[in-house]
């Protein structure tokens, strides 16, 4: 595959590059995961993780997760992750303002 292919399941199609990741095998054994299930899961946890430090938005985030929006909530919601997230300094000033 190279840069800029679509991958068949992509939400709305969007063109993902591979990446290459290397393992020792068994990790694989270790946490009883298929190297497919561990990919998703990896996927899942970097979107997650960049997510919650707001380096993306919802709609990308679960794009790198390989979900859709939905469904990346509701993974958010499975891991105890807040959906939305408040800086409540911004809060008090928007409601100062009326």
């Amino acid at each position: 595959m190279t840069i800029g292919d679509v991958r068949p399941g992509c939400p709305r199609g969007y063109a993902m590059p591979p990446l290459r990741l290397d393992f020792p095998a068994e990790v694989f054994s270790a946490l009883r995961r298929s190297p497919e299930e561990f990919g998703r899961e990896l996927r899942l946890a970097a979107a997650i993780h960049w997510y919650q430090r707001d380096r993306l938005s919802q709609e990308m985030a679960a794009q790198v997760a390989g979900l859709d929006r939905t469904d990346f909530l509701m993974a958010l919601a499975r891991r105890g992750v807040d959906a939305f997230s408040v800086d409540f300094e911004d809060l008090e000033l928007e409601l100062a303002r009326g």
